[in-house]
C-alpha cells in the first residue's frame, strides 16, 4: 500500500513540477560548472587553450570545438574538475564539474530495488540509462538482496 502512495504522489508531483518554475531552470550548486547527464555544455574560453585535462573521464567529457570553445559532455553522475591550459602551461580555467540529472520531465518509480526511469516527454515512456545507472541499480539490488537473506548489519555489507 505505502509503494502505491508514493507512487501516486511521485506522479502527482511529476505533473506539478513544471508548473514550479522555468523548464530550463538549473539547480544550484556550489560546483563551478554544472552539466546534466548525456547533454552538452559549450565553455568559452579567454584565450586560447593549449591543454585540456578532465580529473575522471567517466564522469564528463571535453571536446575542443575550437582553441576559445571547449564543449563539456556529461557522462556520469559526480563531480570532477576541468583544468585548461594555454600554451605557456598558464591555468586558463580551473574549475569543478558536476554531473546532474535533468528531473524536470524524468519519473523514476522505486520498486525495492528495482528502479524503473521513465523520460516524459511529453508521454512517459522508457528512458535510456548510462552503464553508471545500471551497474547502481545492480548494485543497490545485491545489497538488498542481502538483507533480505538475512545478512543485516554494517560489518557483512562491507565485507568485514
Amino acid at each position: 500500500m505505502a509503494l502505491r502512495v508514493a507512487g501516486v504522489v511521485a506522479l502527482s508531483l511529476m505533473f506539478a513540477a513544471p508548473l514550479a518554475g522555468p523548464a530550463n531552470a538549473e539547480p544550484a550548486t556550489d560546483a563551478g560548472v554544472e552539466v546534466v547527464l548525456n547533454q552538452a555544455k559549450v565553455l568559452k574560453l579567454s584565450r586560447a587553450a593549449s591543454t585540456v585535462i578532465i580529473g575522471n573521464p567517466g564522469v564528463a567529457d571535453a571536446t575542443v570545438h575550437d582553441a576559445n570553445t571547449i564543449v563539456l559532455t556529461g557522462q556520469g553522475f559526480g563531480r570532477t574538475n576541468i583544468v585548461v591550459l594555454d600554451g605557456a602551461g598558464t591555468p586558463i580555467l580551473d574549475e569543478q564539474v558536476a554531473v546532474v540529472r535533468d528531473d524536470s520531465s524524468t519519473l523514476r518509480i522505486y520498486r525495492r530495488s528495482i528502479v524503473e526511469t521513465l523520460s516524459c516527454e511529453p508521454f512517459c515512456e522508457w528512458a535510456y540509462q548510462t552503464p553508471a545507472e545500471i551497474e547502481s541499480t545492480r548494485e543497490r539490488a545485491r545489497v538488498n538482496a542481502m538483507f533480505e537473506a538475512g545478512a543485516g548489519g554494517d560489518a557483512d555489507l562491507f565485507g568485514n
